[in-house]
Order: structure tokens, then sequence, then C-alpha cells
């Protein structure tokens, strides 16, 4: 049986982490994990997430850089301040920011 998972966060969303001090953009979502190993063994065994669940790559940001995240939809809730991101690299995926989300807007070649 093949099994649905719905994600929650939708491209072009603002999220913050729920324990960590970041914030960041969606711009790409699996619908369960599918990073390395060593990437997941690398998170200390009590705040493993299941990977049975939609994880998020992110621009992010926190107050001293900018970078990719990937974060598991347990360890997201949205951000509701309606401040922008500033990672550099929003422009080559998504327009302004509007109504509190950035609009998909990239060039297929």
């Amino acid at each position: 049986m093949m099994r649905t998972a719905r994600a929650k966060y939708h491209l072009g969303q603002v999220v913050r982490h729920r324990k960590h001090p970041f914030r960041g953009v969606v711009f790409d979502v699996d619908a369960m994990f599918s990073n390395t190993e060593e990437w997941y063994d690398a998170i200390p065994e009590e705040s493993r997430p299941s990977k049975d669940q939609p994880f998020y790559h992110l621009l992010a940001e926190n107050d001293h850089s900018y970078y990719v995240a990937y974060v598991s939809e347990q360890n997201l809730v949205p951000d509701d301040t309606g401040e922008p991101v500033d990672h550099p690299d929003l422009a080559d995926l998504f327009g302004e920011f509007e109504d509190g989300h950035y609009p998909l807007q990239f060039q297929l070649n």
C-alpha cells in the first residue's frame, strides 16, 4: 500500500524552526526523508525526527548568516511576523514578498 504524505507548508511560505532561532522560505519539499544517513545520524538521538514525514528545503537565515536548511515538518511552525526574509538567493526563485509569502518566479530553459 502506498501512503501519500501531505505537506503542511507550501513553496514560498515563510516558516521558522520550532526549537532553533532561524526562519526561512520553503523552496522544495520531500514527501519523506531523503538526505544522507550521515546527516541523519549527526542529529542527537533524542532530537531525531521520524523519517516518515515531509522534509523541507529552506532558504534560511539567522542573526549571523544565510544558508540552506533541511528540516522535518514536526520542527517547523508558520512564521506569522509578516517580515520578509533577506536570504540573497531568494530572487533566483521567487518574486517580491507579498501577503506573507513569496510567489514562485523562475525561468525554465
